[in-house]
């Protein structure tokens, strides 16, 4: 298979809404992508879109092994309603030796099962939209959340202005709040690990590491 110099080498199969989304992405961004569908009209839908695009049964170990699997480092596995598809093509990607397989799943039983066969990461897209739009319903000042496992996560949220004109050794936050400001968005400029003698601005954003309920509890300042 001929490809063409990339940051890295992604598979996506199926190729339908969030699948091709994916794949675009991936592209856009300069990667090597290999997209798969037993659909010949998505495949030729995509096929100018991305460097390769094949119509075949991922579920097929030499079907996978013919258009060689085993040479990528990461597949998405995007195929939506037809979980035992989902969990057979999981299963035959470890097998050919594809490293770093990442599934999608709409349920937490399906997530569960999938990590049990061999996936190395579960996405619920659904289940986390519906989060961060709980998270900006309940905290309007919190603009993004990365979540860094169960119990922390890293949040970008505007400055509370009751802490305006003040120094992060006066406010004390990690003491106070339980959070680590890490940077300081001030316009165009950006102050990573900011000093402890930084003076907060009312119009800064944010960003924050903590444990989720003490984040929780700062952002609801105001």
């Amino acid at each position: 298979m001929v490809r063409r110099s990339s940051k890295q080498e992604f598979v996506v199969i199926g190729l339908g809404r969030f699948g091709s989304n994916v794949a675009l992405r991936l592209e856009e961004q300069g990667h090597t992508v290999l997209g798969i569908d037993r659909s010949e009209h998505l495949v030729q839908h995509m096929a100018d879109h991305i460097t390769q695009a094949v119509a075949l049964d991922a579920t097929n170990e030499d079907a996978l092994r013919a258009v060689d699997m085993a040479s990528f480092e990461t597949a998405v596995v995007a195929i939506g309603s037809d979980f035992e598809s989902n969990v057979l093509t999981t299963v035959a990607l470890k097998a050919v030796g594809v490293r770093h397989v990442i599934c999608k799943a709409p349920t937490y039983r399906q997530r569960d099962i999938l990590l049990k066969v061999g996936a190395d990461r579960v996405i619920q897209p659904e289940i986390d939209a519906g989060r961060r739009l709980a998270d900006e319903l309940a905290t309007p000042n919190l603009l993004e959340k990365l979540t860094l496992g169960p119990e922390h996560s890293l949040v970008e949220l505007l400055m509370p202005h009751s802490l305006a004109w003040k120094s992060l050794v006066e406010l004390d936050l990690r003491k106070r709040y339980g959070v680590s400001v890490l940077l300081v968005k001030r316009g165009d400029d950006l102050t990573v690990s900011p000093r402890a003698d930084f003076v907060l601005n009312p119009d800064d954003v944010l960003v924050v590491l903590g444990r989720n309920e003490r984040i929780a509890r700062f952002a609801e300042l105001s």
